[in-house]
């Protein structure tokens, strides 16, 4: 390849910028990300912005490597067959190759009133909407719908501030948590004054102005309600026609390379390798940054890109700003019996978050040095799977 070789990173999330940085390893390619926003989010901090202890941004140039050029507009559709992608200022941009790391949104709701009164936190402009929602009712009731960190982390920070929070859980707090791990965090959230509803009779019916109606009958008055539940996709990759699963990750091999073409690779929440994709989460939308840009730089190399091997350590979450939790997991991301709680979990919280945006400016300074933890059980999920398929075949024959 010479030097005129442009890469293309659609998205400036935690995978889009660790797969533009490592790109630039190589001197003779140019990297250009293209990014609706001016700044970098840390999405692990929205809940923060939410309540006020953070603004949950980061200057670029804190995490970009210098080679990389920054571009500020949305992505309306990659024209495949000409290799280049269309933007809302109307400049199209070209590219040698391609990497696809446009995350997750939320979720469209499908409950009735849900799209129309409650608030969803899932992107920077989201929360700030929520933030000023909350600062017009400082004194009215909050139901948080979801279970998952987003919506306990929520919870825990505007009770933390002395709001009367209701956290509906639907089936179960925490569902990824080790039954230690979750007695641990309904503890917490208890001391904090948060009213917890989970069970049979906990899921969300319906939403109105002022309240949220539930499957066993009851209705909760809500001032504010948050709807945390779920995370979707941009539809960005199946506008553009290429091959998505149902909720709309682009689908790829192990290598992370489009099904449909070997110029475009996924990383982060919008990749579906193998129709196995990994749990969203900034854990690993880091190191699928990084095997994303691997896996272009083999190939312009002239090398065969690797398969991904990736390895969980667990999942930590928030609990206001005086009490957290870390999760330890398998590397198969499923949880341990053991848990850091309280103050420590707090801290080890806070320090997960200062890291992930110091190991990204590490990578724009030194590209090609950030690792991660493996996990050889994936490989093995897949044999079983294709093992399964060829019997059904047989059987079919």
């Amino acid at each position: 390849m010479t030097e005129n070789t442009e890469v293309v990173v659609v998205g400036g999330g935690y995978a889009g910028v660790m797969a533009a940085d490592r790109l630039t390893q190589r001197k003779d390619l140019k990297v250009t990300l293209i990014n609706p926003r001016s700044t970098f989010v840390e999405r692990i901090r929205l809940h923060q912005l939410v309540g006020g202890s953070d603004d949950a941004v980061v200057d670029y140039r804190t995490v970009l490597g210098e080679r990389v050029r920054l571009v500020v507009d949305t992505v309306t559709r990659i024209d495949v067959a000409e290799r280049r992608v269309l933007t809302a200022s109307g400049k199209p941009v070209g590219y040698d190759h391609l990497i696809y790391a446009v995350g997750s949104d939320s979720a469209d709701p499908t409950v009735p009133g849900a799209a129309e009164f409650a608030h969803p936190i899932a992107t920077l402009e989201e929360a700030q909407r929520l933030r000023s929602v909350l600062d017009a009712a400082p004194t009215g009731p909050v139901t948080v719908v979801g279970s998952g960190p987003t919506g306990i982390e929520t919870a825990a920070e505007l009770a933390e501030q002395g709001r009367r929070v209701t956290l509906v859980c639907g089936r179960i707090l925490g569902p990824y948590l080790h039954p230690r791990g979750r007695r641990s965090v309904a503890g917490r959230l208890d001391r904090l004054g948060v009213t917890v509803l989970e069970g049979a009779e906990a899921t969300v019916t319906a939403v109105t102005e002022g309240s949220v109606r539930l499957s066993g009958g009851y209705e909760l008055a809500s001032t504010v309600t948050i709807w945390t539940a779920g995370f979707g996709v941009p539809d960005l990759a199946r506008r553009s026609g290429l091959s998505t699963d149902e909720l709309g990750r682009l689908r790829t091999d192990e290598t992370l390379t489009s099904v449909d073409d070997n110029h475009i690779v996924a990383a982060g929440d919008s990749a579906a390798p193998s129709d196995l994709p990994f749990r969203m989460s900034c854990q690993a939308a880091g190191p699928l940054g990084a095997h994303a840009a691997d896996t272009v730089l083999r190939r312009i190399a002239g090398e065969l890109p690797a398969p991904v091997d990736l390895g969980f350590a667990g999942q930590c979450i928030s609990l206001g700003r005086g009490g957290g939790i870390f999760q330890f997991a398998h590397k198969d991301d499923t949880a341990r019996g053991f848990h850091i709680g309280g103050r420590p979990g707090a801290l080890l919280k806070e320090f997960v978050c200062a890291h992930t945006v110091k190991q990204l400016a590490a990578e724009a300074r030194r590209p090609g040095t950030n690792t991660w933890a493996k996990d050889d059980g994936r490989r093995q999920v897949l044999e079983q799977r294709r093992g399964a398929a060829r019997l059904t075949t047989g059987q079919i024959r």
